[in-house]
């Protein structure tokens, strides 16, 4: 097979070439007189590794108090077998406990807002499955779910959320609620809350009264 040959190359076979232009013609043999097809592809460029573009996972919560924990099986296992009345008595049980501010029994409460087409079965279950937060109530830690639900008015607007948390809030309480937020009021959604000793304090959707004690 023939080889291509540059102008160079043919006239330094013919002439004696000074040392710098025989270097250049040696350079010429390399590169312009070799065969094209050994000419190497240049290298594949790399794939990106994915893990390195996955949104970061969250810390995981401190573990709970084994009394919390217990007080949660329970309410878990109550809502899951759809237990309306089971929760209720739970709920009888626990002095001071509040379901709302309209004075209602715990039962007759949340079987009103099931005829509305709202389960407080299914949003328990749904906030037991979100992060908490911590709040010191006198000698006693609240856990509260979820823990969107301790922030101030101010904090809840979707803009001053991380994406995750706003995609949370949006989730929870709907665009009627970001609306209620974003006309200063706080978070407008089901909570709850058990203390460190296992006591359930609270299941509610109704704001306007700040539960303390």
């Amino acid at each position: 097979m023939k080889t291509k040959s540059c102008r160079i190359c043919r006239i330094s076979q013919v002439i004696v070439l000074p040392e710098r232009v025989a270097a250049l013609a040696a350079i010429c043999l390399l590169f312009a007189c070799g065969d094209e097809a050994s000419i190497e592809a240049p290298a594949p460029r790399p794939e990106p590794d994915e893990t390195l573009i996955e949104i970061p996972a969250q810390p995981e919560p401190p573990a709970l108090p084994e009394s919390t924990e217990l007080t949660i099986e329970e309410l878990r296992g109550l809502a899951t077998a759809g237990r309306l009345r089971g929760l209720s008595r739970l709920a009888d049980r626990t002095d001071g406990f509040i379901s709302n501010f309209a004075g209602e029994s715990h039962y007759d409460h949340w079987r009103l807002l099931r005829s509305t087409g709202v389960d407080p079965l299914a949003r328990l279950l749904t906030l037991l499955n979100e992060p908490h937060a911590e709040r010191l109530v006198g000698d006693e830690i609240w856990y509260v779910w979820p823990d969107l639900a301790l922030l101030s008015s101010e904090e809840l607007l979707p803009e001053r959320l991380a994406f995750r948390d706003r995609a949370r809030l949006e989730a929870l309480v709907g665009d009627e609620g970001i609306a209620r937020v974003r006309n200063g009021e706080d978070y407008p959604g089901f909570r709850t809350a058990i203390t460190n000793n296992g006591r359930w304090v609270y299941f509610l959707h109704e704001t306007g009264n700040e539960v303390t004690e």
